[in-house]
């Protein structure tokens, strides 16, 4: 059996008619006819039927016909999957990214990699810190970008660290302000997230509102994109943040910087010990890259 039988075949299936079938194909009917009955001869069994109203296939030819297209869509492509792959040696490197890191910043570390890194072909996959270190475990990721310092066992550089703050309600008497005391959320219904999303972050806030004799009402919620709504879904005077998610999410809502104590939010990197060379080459570019800006992006 040769390919040229399957599109034969093909043809005969598509039109219902061995003479149409031959006209497409600029073939003579007679010589059509021989070389469907040589591909019945190498299967074993009759493939097409004459009907009144043509040819039909047989229950074998069924069968047939449906692998017979998977093949043949699979030749048509394989001439340009082999001309795309002339020139390119790139390897693959899966990157973790957690919501809400900053678009600028992300854009110019894959262009630094574009210069510093050109056979790496970099794959990102947006993830929770929790869900990207056990990506990260399991052999998923490459490189995770995590907001919680990873385990020993993984080798792990610290990015950089933005302040929080928090997005208060507008007309809020916090509004008018410029920072926020920590002190000053006693009583205040405040939207954070919670340990899936930023594992530290509920503990460090909770320790450092008792440190300074304040009492908040915290509310703790799985968000990214819909923090407008979680915060009207429990009435929350303000939402903690860093200043660009703030922009992003609640953009008419006044951010002020936490102080007394200032509290910052920090992105590590981490990888496997043990990797391929193009890893340890991509966590390199990624680990020089400036992040002294990323809390005043908007």
């Amino acid at each position: 059996m040769e390919l040229r039988h399957l599109r034969y075949f093909a043809a005969v299936a598509a039109e219902g008619s061995l003479s149409r079938a031959a006209e497409r194909l600029h073939l003579t009917q007679p010589s059509l006819s021989r070389q469907i009955r040589q591909l019945e001869r190498d299967i074993g069994t009759p493939l097409l039927e004459r009907t009144t109203y043509g040819t039909a296939l047989t229950p074998a030819g069924a069968a047939l016909h449906r692998h017979a297209l998977l093949l043949l869509r699979l030749a048509d492509a394989a001439p340009d999957m082999a001309r795309s792959a002339v020139g390119q040696s790139r390897e693959v490197v899966h990157i973790g990214v957690p919501p809400g890191m900053p678009d600028g910043w992300l854009l110019d570390v894959l262009a630094a990699l574009e210069v510093g890194v050109p056979r790496a072909a970099v794959a990102l996959t947006e993830a929770s810190s929790t869900e990207q270190l056990r990506m990260l475990r399991e052999g998923h990721l490459d490189l995770a970008m995590v907001h919680e310092q990873p385990q020993a066992r993984f080798r792990a550089e610290r990015l950089f660290d933005v302040p929080f703050g928090v997005a208060v309600r507008p007309g809020h008497p916090l509004a008018d302000g410029t920072t926020c005391r920590v002190r000053d959320l006693d009583g205040l219904r405040v939207l954070a997230h919670g340990r899936q999303q930023v594992p530290v972050v509920d503990d460090r806030l909770v320790v450092a509102a008792h440190d300074a004799g304040a009492v908040p009402l915290w509310q703790f919620a799985q968000f990214t994109e819909h923090a407008r709504a979680c915060a009207q879904a429990v009435k929350a005077d303000a939402v903690l943040l860093v200043r660009h998610s703030a922009r992003r999410l609640l953009p008419d809502w006044p951010w002020l910087p936490l102080t007394a104590p200032e509290l910052a939010l920090t992105t590590w990197l981490a990888w496997p010990p043990e990797t391929r060379t193009v890893v340890g080459d991509v966590a390199r570019v990624i680990s020089a890259h400036p992040g002294a800006d990323i809390g005043e992006a908007g």
